[in-house]
């Protein structure tokens, strides 16, 4: 190691230790909104999980606000691993390896769904964040179930948005019920019986 790299290891020391300190903030946080929501859990509480003073923790996160996003953003990036850039697969087979990745990952769905129902009260800071993930999941799996009606998969009469907006909220709906009653709820079997009422098997690789 020269002194050049001793430099550099130096200056990546301190960064590296304030990463690892907000990363410890974002899982206590996370933790604290999952069980709590973001109205009944506060900073005390995300500090004192954290290990650190409230002072300290606002010096990573200036609001309760910036912290919720943050959590928030997080969630999206951990969920994002379910879509592999070189994947490709059938609308059906996405929707269930997605669900299943996310029953794997302690609290994502207790976060999600928490917050999700939280943010419909006036003035929560996450209601910008729902309504525009929703939005994207309407156009996105609308988007997928047109290309299948395209192609003589979808059944007749239905009707590639308005089956996506029952997806999203049956995939919603599925999720509440499996984190109150896990052992009777199954959650893929459910999307699964779903996409099979509206879709119409096929061997090519979009079914």
């Amino acid at each position: 190691m020269t002194t050049k790299d001793v430099g550099r290891t130096a200056k990546r020391g301190p960064y590296a230790k304030s990463e690892e300190r907000r990363q410890t903030i974002l899982d206590a946080a996370h933790a604290v909104f999952a069980a709590r929501g973001y109205r009944g859990g506060s900073l005390q509480e995300v500090a004192d999980r954290a290990g650190m003073s409230q002072t300290s923790l606002l010096h990573y996160f200036p609001s309760k606000r910036d912290l919720l996003m943050s959590v928030l953003e997080r969630r999206d990036e951990i969920t994002s691993g379910a879509f592999p850039d070189d994947m490709e697969e059938g609308l059906a087979d996405s929707v269930i390896r997605t669900a299943l990745h996310n029953e794997d990952i302690p609290g994502v769905i207790e976060l999600y769904t928490v917050l999700c129902a939280e943010s419909v009260t006036d003035e929560h800071p996450g209601r910008d964040y729902f309504t525009e993930r929703y939005g994207r999941l309407r156009a996105s799996y609308g988007r997928r179930f047109a290309e299948l009606a395209a192609e003589g998969r979808l059944r007749p009469g239905v009707d590639p948005d308005q089956a996506a907006t029952s997806l999203v909220a049956l995939w919603d709906g599925l999720q509440t019920q499996w984190l109150l009653a896990p052992d009777q709820v199954d959650v893929a079997k459910g999307l699964r019986g779903y996409l099979n009422l509206v879709i119409l098997p096929g061997t090519d690789p979009t079914g």
